[in-house]
């Protein structure tokens, strides 16, 4: 099949299936048994089978034709991370049942991996799940999980085996959010809002059915997560899209405020911000070509820098204008807009990058140690079973 094809059948479901005439949840299913959800996934799963690089003149046919949107940017962990771990390693029945609504929009996922004692050393993970008849039992506690509070579904990492180290007791589950046992908090955050939650699992039975992978694989399997997860927030596509945008609107629009040392602050950040722009261009054609590899981690982690430089030169620029604020009451969003509100908003919500989706430090190890090929950290845990472990 060519892209000419693909395209040709894109023309023929439009036709088929006009925008202005039905209706958008009946759309996005019927894109998706056609094939054209994401053309490189496998036939029967949203996909043709074609080369990930169609996708996009695929998604800018549909937009151009005024195709429903299923909502991305409400969904960013299900169609970033949960869809490409399941095609990876989940059953022909797993991804029959979860692929489809996930990406209409209908269930949206959540991930529940950091823990209180553990948010930068994954592999520390407390979180118990206990063999019980054909199912297993969850008891333990999760933190800063963006979406809990409206998904549908959570990816789930928990410790299946304390006797042994600690990367090698961890099984990979899917977790019903509806499940008796499960209870979500909101977490409210610097910004006022309650993007994050807090989950407790107690007592929460999940079928063996709904288990990614073996016994015991859930770390390599996470590993699956996490990459996609890295390159899935690690940049944007547009020129002047994002943080960068909203400065040098403002730098342009408001001359008054401009002296010669900002100039050159501002043109940093452009400079910067093209070139992480354009770098993370280059990982998701690698990304096309494959499985991603570890590089998305120096995106992610110089977009978290880049948008925390770029929100203060923003205070900056703007003075005592700047600091006011628009709302400080607390709020549980539905999505994810970094750019969104007041530049004070957009400050204090910037401190959260170095944080979310691996911390700093910890994607400076990964870069230095699987990209770079520099000498690893001492390590005294890796061979110890993890009921050893101090903690």
């Amino acid at each position: 099949m060519t892209e000419e094809e693909v395209l040709a059948r894109v023309d023929a479901f439009l036709a088929e299936h006009p925008p202005n005439g039905t209706e958008p949840l009946p759309f996005l299913r019927a894109r998706f048994d056609a094939g054209l959800a994401w053309v490189h996934y496998p036939v029967g799963l949203g996909g043709l089978g074609a080369p990930r690089s169609w996708q996009a003149q695929v998604d800018a046919r549909f937009t151009a034709a005024g195709a429903p949107s299923n909502r991305p940017e409400r969904n960013v962990i299900g169609l970033g991370m949960a869809a490409p771990t399941i095609a990876a390693h989940g059953t022909e029945e797993q991804q029959a049942r979860w692929l489809r609504p996930l990406w209409t929009g209908e269930e949206v996922w959540c991930q529940l991996f950091s823990e209180p004692g553990a948010g930068s050393d994954l592999a520390a993970l407390a979180t118990r799940a206990a063999r019980d008849g054909d199912g297993w039992v969850v008891d333990g506690q999760k933190v800063w999980t963006s979406s809990a509070h409206f998904a549908r579904w959570a990816l789930l990492v928990a410790r299946t085996d304390p006797d042994v180290p600690k990367h090698q007791g961890i099984t990979y589950f899917v977790c019903d959010m509806t499940a008796p046992g499960v209870e979500v908090r909101p977490l409210r955050q610097a910004t006022g809002e309650a993007e994050f939650n807090e989950v407790f699992l107690t007592g929460v039975r999940i079928p063996d059915a709904q288990r990614l992978g073996d016994i015991g694989a859930g770390w390599q399997i996470a590993r699956t997560t996490l990459m996609n997860e890295r390159i899935a927030i690690g940049g944007v596509r547009e020129r002047e899209q994002g943080m960068i945008g909203r400065l040098t609107e403002t730098w342009r629009n408001r001359p008054e405020l401009r002296s010669r040392a900002l100039h050159d602050q501002v043109l940093q950040c452009w400079v910067a911000a093209e070139v992480s722009r354009l770098a993370g261009e280059r990982l998701r054609r690698q990304l096309a070509a494959g499985a991603p590899g570890p590089e998305g981690s120096a995106a992610k982690l110089v977009l978290a820098e880049l948008n925390q430089q770029i929100s203060s030169v923003e205070l900056e620029l703007l003075g005592e204008e700047g600091l006011r604020y628009d709302e400080w009451t607390m709020g549980r969003p539905d999505r994810l807009d970094f750019t969104a509100r007041t530049p004070g908003y957009r400050y204090l919500r910037a401190r959260g990058n170095s944080i979310e989706g691996g911390t700093s430090e910890i994607l400076r190890n990964v870069v230095a140690e699987r990209v770079l090929g520099l000498p690893t950290e001492p390590r005294v845990d890796t061979d110890r079973a993890w009921k050893d472990l101090p903690r």
